[in-house]
């Protein structure tokens, strides 16, 4: 069986890094760690390759190989996949497709072969198993949520690792939050699913001896979710492998803004080789906090919080939203002033949007408030909200904070 991956492209936006990944001579910022998990699922004896689209171009010859295509894609991507689907039925060869876009809305994508929705620990193996009879179905789904000491390493070798600016790994899903705008509890679930210490340190060494040197970054929605197990045994064995290898590496990733409350735990990832970590601040209106359910940034102070966090050492990456119901004109200007305060270098301002699955998608649609489809790119001045203080006023607003 020939095997073809296609990552779909990105397009032009905040999340391609197009224009700052040229000086650096990098093609794309990371591989796509959820194909290339799914490939290490499949059978060993059966032959696999890989278009990154954001590197390489889809050519007809690839498609003539396969006998399957496998899509996996985000929302900012659809553009794109439509793209491949098409071209791959021009092709006559067969798609398989998977991952948040077509698990978020599985009905917007008829002409898949077969779409593998959910996590692919529980839905891959009775696809294949149907496969292999012959009776391969439309959809496979799952309400459950696998436990993540099966899953297998990334296939490294389909990569060509000098073409990106830096790996990516997984050591976590799900997060204990549930804030109102997001989707990930909906995916993944409330309760942190963790691999085990013995799985992170194999996949840092599999990374190792494939050549890899310099920056990953841990994909996990909520790197935190579970202190204690970090705490008492993942950080220690990281410091471990990361002092025996003399730092090969420099690590960064997401947590919630809890972080600041756990000096030791700040200091266990410094020593693992930690830089930097993505916070969601998303607003100092505690109103607007309230409104959205980000109980863990409510009753503290936010800025004393980040400045906690990069006087132990760590960089922090702001996430902000503005256009929740209960901002003003004032919210603007009180983003904008934080943003400064805090020193903050790199800060993320999006537009707030309402993704499928969301139970702010669900609120809006009830009050009749959902416009056009999310683009999936939150700094493109479009959103699929209808919101209180006008679409003119907010997009001024957003601007203004752009400005700073």
């Amino acid at each position: 069986m020939k095997i073809l991956f296609v990552y779909p492209k990105y397009p032009d936006t905040f999340w391609s890094f197009k224009h700052a990944l040229k000086f650096i001579s990098k093609r794309a910022l990371h591989p796509p760690l959820g194909l290339l998990t799914v490939a290490a699922m499949l059978p060993g004896e059966w032959e696999k390759r890989l278009v990154d689209m954001n590197i390489a171009n889809l050519k007809d010859k690839h498609l003539r190989w396969a006998d399957y295509v496998f899509i996996g894609a985000m929302a900012v991507q659809k553009d794109s996949v439509k793209e491949v689907i098409e071209r791959c039925k021009a092709a006559g060869v067969k798609t398989v497709a998977g991952g948040p876009l077509f698990t978020a809305a599985p009905e917007e994508y008829p002409h898949v072969d077969h779409l593998i929705l959910n996590e692919a620990e529980f839905t891959l193996g009775p696809f294949l198993k149907d496969l292999a009879r012959g009776e391969a179905k439309h959809v496979y789904s799952s309400g459950s949520f696998p436990d993540l000491d099966k899953t297998p390493a990334p296939l490294w070798g389909l990569v060509k690792m000098n073409r990106y600016h830096s790996m990516n790994l997984q050591y976590s899903r799900g997060c204990p939050f549930s804030c109102e705008f997001c989707d990930i509890t909906t995916l993944y679930g409330r309760k942190t699913r963790s691999k085990t210490t013995q799985q992170v340190v194999n996949e840092l060494e599999a990374l190792y001896r494939a050549g890899w040197r310099g920056s990953i970054f841990f994909v996990d929605d909520n790197f935190i979710g579970n202190k204690k197990k970090l705490k008492e045994h993942v950080l220690p064995a990281m410091i471990e492998w990361m002092k025996k290898r003399r730092y090969p590496f420099d690590l960064a990733t997401e947590a919630s803004m809890d972080l600041a409350d756990d000096e030791q735990l700040i200091r266990q990832m410094i020593q693992a080789g930690f830089e930097g970590v993505f916070v969601g601040i998303e607003t100092p209106d505690d109103r607007s906090l309230k409104e959205c359910n980000k109980f863990q940034n409510r009753n503290r102070d936010l800025l004393a919080g980040v400045k906690r966090i990069q006087q132990l050492g760590l960089r922090v990456r702001g996430g902000f939203i503005v256009g929740f119901d209960n901002d003003s004109p004032e919210t603007f200007e009180s983003q904008v002033r934080f943003i400064q305060e805090s020193r903050i270098v790199t800060a993320m301002v999006g537009m707030l949007n309402a993704p499928k699955g969301s139970r702010l998608y669900e609120r809006l649609r009830e009050e009749g408030r959902l416009g056009k489809d999310v683009s999936g790119d939150n700094t493109d001045f479009s959103t699929n909200i209808i919101p209180k203080m006008g679409y003119e006023r907010l997009v001024a607003g957003y601007k203004e904070v752009l400005n700073g």
